[in-house]
């Protein structure tokens, strides 16, 4: 986990209708996946418990997109087509954000750790290794 402050970082969708609030430091560290899905949408996971997301606007503008086992939940903007948070797998009580869909003027660093999701069930276990700070993994 990064070091810093904690605060409060604002986020959407392109077009704007989705806006978020995550809670995290200021420094964050990501989990850059390969899996298919992750890579070419280009996304950065964020990885929060619930208690530290709060969705201020644009629920009725989100479809949701499962696969495979259907326990992942991946909202995306129906307008602009933005996924900018959605509910893992590897955490169906939390939330990863998006951390490209951040506003980043409150984002000191990022540091990105590379997850191998193309292997994702002889991997999942080291997506629990921190708790409390970004959330459960």
């Amino acid at each position: 986990m990064g070091d810093g402050d904690w605060v409060k970082h604002a986020g959407s969708c392109h077009c704007g209708a989705v806006r978020f609030e995550v809670l995290a430091p200021s420094d964050i560290e990501v989990d850059e996946c390969n899996c298919t899905v992750c890579s070419k949408s280009g996304y950065l996971h964020l990885i929060v418990g619930s208690d530290r997301f709060t969705l201020l606007q644009g629920r009725d503008e989100l479809s949701c997109y499962t696969f495979n086992t259907g326990v992942a939940r991946h909202y995306f903007c129906r307008h602009c087509g933005i996924k900018s948070f959605y509910v893992p797998r590897s955490n169906p009580d939390g939330y990863s954000v998006n951390a490209r869909c951040l506003d980043r003027n409150s984002v000191r660093s990022i540091s990105v750790r590379p997850f191998d999701g193309r292997n994702w069930e002889s991997h999942a276990h080291s997506l629990r290794h921190l708790t409390g700070e970004q959330g459960r993994r």
